[in-house]
């Protein structure tokens, strides 16, 4: 016996269930997908965050260094000074102290090139320090996104929700833009 209307039922009902079958798919896709662009966004978050310790770090010894650079050319011209009166007062040991003036006023030179470098490298270091805390945030904005999407696809998995799964593909797509932009506008 051939009855249509249950034939149609049948139809309807295994048209549903592929498409249900068809839509979890794509949901568990969406997600795996997410997880590994979370996942990618916190590793490289983390990475950057300790790029910003380490070059703030060495540019703290840099400073350092460049402070004791500072205290030693001012030393050096203290000394200078001192000499450059003993000569002026001790006729007899003039030369030899105008000569020790002159010394530490070469040695006052490469000393100041020593700071001066000194700060260059801190500021580099600094500078170079901002670059990947602002790659952080971009990156700890991303990763953040994906998680909320894989939330959001995770609920329209179990309610069957399309508009959740949308709106989970599209904060994986803004957690997409971010990871980018973190490494492409920086």
């Amino acid at each position: 016996m051939h009855n249509e209307p249950l034939e149609a039922h049948e139809h309807a009902e295994h048209a549903m269930h592929a498409e249900h079958d068809g839509f979890v798919s794509r949901v568990a896709i969406q997600v795996a997908v997410l997880a590994v662009l979370a996942a990618a966004a916190g590793n490289l978050e983390s990475i950057e965050a300790e790029k910003v310790l380490v070059g703030t770090s060495q540019a703290t010894l840099e400073q350092d260094k460049a402070t004791d650079a500072w205290g030693e050319y001012e030393a050096d011209s203290i000394k200078r000074h001192l000499y450059a009166l003993a000569a002026e007062q001790n006729g007899a040991q003039a030369d030899k102290y105008r000569k020790t003036s002159a010394d530490e006023n070469a040695k006052q030179a490469e000393t100041r090139k020593h700071a001066k470098d000194s700060e260059d490298n801190r500021n580099t270091l600094l500078a170079a320090a901002e670059v990947h805390e602002a790659r952080h945030h971009w990156l700890t904005g991303s990763a953040t996104l994906c998680e909320i999407a894989i939330a959001l696809s995770t609920v329209a998995l179990v309610t069957r929700r399309k508009l959740l799964w949308a709106g989970g593909a599209l904060l994986g797509l803004g957690g997409a833009v971010l990871l980018a932009l973190a490494y492409v506008t920086i």
